[in-house]
């Protein structure tokens, strides 16, 4: 049994379901229940996919396979080293700040809004097993080393958004949107060049009050920020966005980035870059030159 669940709502349909531990759902301006059923079952069966091959949370993946090696080679299929080598782009690109080694981390950063911060002693255990430079990747060969693991959760979803969309392209020539999450993609715009508009979430009254309305016509759009996962101590709030070189928070971090970018993924690399920069976030994405909101 799937989740899905399907409406007509005035002049567009609306398919819903559950993936990726997030809510996802699919918008396309038509009318027609057959269609919006076989597009949403085709989104829902990406996702799964997708989620099933390549989430850490899986005991029989490639990712799996990876992580227990225990330093020895495994050779990936090629949709798995297209994910290496984007993750490796990310990485030189941020100077080593976006890492997807230090997913390891969240052994002891707990982001459930309480104030356990972890002891100096138990981040310094953990920061000799972060460093994507410490992995061997000769494509289509990885060799993690031991006590080192891969998790591809900061960029995952964003690719599930735009590999969907490519499929859903396939069978369809209305406009449609795809939200998993929060991580968006469309196409192309509505009828009569008409965009499709998003809401603009307040991270301090998240799920609840918007900030602002967003206008997309085509490409992703992603947003990274602190709204549901943080830590609180003193008066302080500690951001998810963890620095794999520090392996604490990055500080002065905005509450909240959205990118709108050709796609999906480049959207989900450029917000996260940003909150990784902390207080220097809105010279980046000027220096980026795409469409951004920074709220501080």
């Amino acid at each position: 049994m799937t989740n899905i669940t399907t409406e007509i709502k005035n002049n567009y349909s609306l398919g819903r379901f559950d993936a990726m531990a997030c809510p996802c759902e699919i918008l396309v301006e038509s009318v027609d229940k057959k269609l919006i059923k076989e597009l949403t079952k085709l989104a829902y069966q990406e996702a799964k996919r997708i989620e099933q091959k390549f989430s850490r949370y899986t005991n029989d993946n490639i990712i799996f396979k990876i992580n227990n090696s225990r330093g020895a080679p495994v050779t990936v299929d090629d949709e798995t080293a297209l994910m290496f080598d984007f993750a490796n782009q990310c990485y030189d690109l941020s100077e080593g700040k976006f890492d997807i080694t230090s997913g390891v981390l969240r052994k002891i950063w707990k982001f459930d809004g309480s104030d356990n911060i972890p002891a100096d002693k138990e981040v310094n255990l953990l920061k000799p097993n972060i460093g994507w430079h410490k992995v061997k990747w000769d494509r289509p060969i990885m060799n993690l080393p031991a006590e080192m693991e891969i998790d591809l959760g900061g960029i995952g979803k964003e690719y599930a958004v735009d590999s969907t969309v490519k499929i859903l392209k396939e069978h369809t020539d209305k406009s449609f949107l795809v939200n998993f999450g929060g991580d968006i993609a469309c196409p192309k715009p509505k009828e009569d060049n008409k965009p499709w508009y998003i809401g603009l979430d307040d991270p301090s009254h998240t799920g609840e009050k918007s900030v602002g309305q967003i206008a997309l016509y085509q490409g992703g759009l992603a947003t990274s920020g602190d709204a549901r996962r943080f830590l609180l101590k003193d008066g302080k709030r500690y951001s998810h966005i963890l620095d794999p070189l520090t392996a604490y928070p990055v500080p002065d971090a905005p509450r909240s980035v959205t990118v709108i970018s050709n796609t999906c993924i480049e959207a989900g690399m450029l917000s996260t870059f940003a909150m990784l920069q902390g207080k220097d976030a809105k010279d980046f994405l000027e220096a980026q030159d795409v469409k951004y909101w920074c709220v501080p």
